[in-house]
């Protein structure tokens, strides 16, 4: 999976944090990241535009959904590291969305 942002080293930092992988290249252009068997990348764009939450003007681009054990404490960890909790909220008592640094929505969610 890729990621497109303005600031690769951010959003790979963001994430390395968040997922618990480790930073296999980092340059101003490409982040790539490992972790339990998944490669995540964060690619450059330049004139990178922010998905519009919770409308569609801009696209999501992608969405995560994270599996946690305890919403609370995972919104509070994501939010410590850089994540933003948008206002809106379609069922904030079975998942949380968050915004990570370059806007992308994702998802914190119990496990099924």
């Amino acid at each position: 999976m890729s990621l497109d942002s303005a600031d690769t080293r951010q959003l790979g930092r963001f994430y390395c944090a968040l997922l618990n992988f480790e930073v296999v290249h980092e340059s101003d252009e490409l982040v790539v990241l490992r972790g339990g068997g998944v490669l995540l990348t964060v690619e450059r764009v330049e004139e990178h535009r922010v998905p519009d939450w919770p409308g569609n003007e801009v696209p999501k681009q992608m969405h995560l959904d994270l599996f946690v054990d305890d919403l609370d404490a995972a919104e509070r960890a994501a939010i410590e590291i850089g994540a933003v909790k948008p206002d809106f909220q379609p069922a904030p008592q079975r998942w949380r969305v968050l915004l990570d640094p370059s806007g992308h929505p994702f998802c914190l969610t119990i496990r099924p």
